[in-house]
């Protein structure tokens, strides 16, 4: 079941990926930001996916990474820094509010709140470390990289998901999750995967989005 729903999600994110690059810069951009805090928020829910132990963020990371390769491909390298710099911004207001919230004193039960919450300030810390790091990279390395576009955006978020997961692991998961050696080699595979089923998207992009508007 998890594995159905893993393909569907992946189609679902690259799909939206591309409706958003149709729709312009600003909501490709707007869309990136919002992969960037669903990845903290649903990093902590772990499950079984083809017999491997993983995150459900592991998609919106790929899918922040890819959205970021389209700002770049379509809008040129300038946009896409700027792309990184709204991130950010967004994972940082993410991480101060999600604290305040924390300090209301609740009319009943706050257990749940609680439970998805407390662990954000640290993740969204290593994340936002990671993720800036990470997307430097890629923007520089997709720069460099020759060849077609779905050759260079498979190769761009191969490395950077290696970075990013290795990073956010020792960072943000250390002392969280069971086994974090566990957690990194079955994460990137599972990147890996996703990143190769979001390729025929990124080959649609060039036939379907004829005309992309600033």
């Amino acid at each position: 079941m998890n594995e159905l729903i893993f393909f569907f999600h992946i189609f679902l994110v690259s799909g939206f990926a591309l409706g958003a690059l149709r729709l312009g810069q600003g909501a490709l951009v707007a869309f990136i930001a919002l992969q960037g805090v669903l990845a903290n928020l649903f990093v902590v829910k772990q499950m079984e996916l083809f017999g491997l132990a993983v995150t459900c963020g592991d998609v919106f990371a790929v899918g922040a990474i890819l959205s970021l390769n389209l700002i770049q491909e379509y809008f040129g390298r300038p946009a896409a820094d700027g792309a990184i710099r709204v991130s950010f911004g967004a994972l940082l207001f993410f991480a101060l509010v999600s604290q305040v919230h924390l300090f209301y004193l609740p009319i009943g039960s706050d257990e749940a709140f609680q439970a998805i919450l407390s662990p954000i300030g640290r993740l969204t810390a290593a994340s936002m470390a990671t993720f800036y790091l990470v997307q430097q990279v890629d923007v520089r390395l997709f720069s460099f990289l020759k060849g077609t576009l779905p050759l260079r955006v498979a190769i761009s978020l191969v490395v950077s998901q290696a970075l990013d997961t290795v990073l956010f692991s020792f960072l943000g998961l250390y002392g969280l999750v069971e086994s974090v050696g566990s957690i990194i080699l079955f994460s990137f595979l599972i990147k890996c995967a996703v990143a190769f089923l979001s390729v025929p998207f990124v080959m649609l992009s060039k036939r379907v989005v004829k005309r992309v508007p600033i």
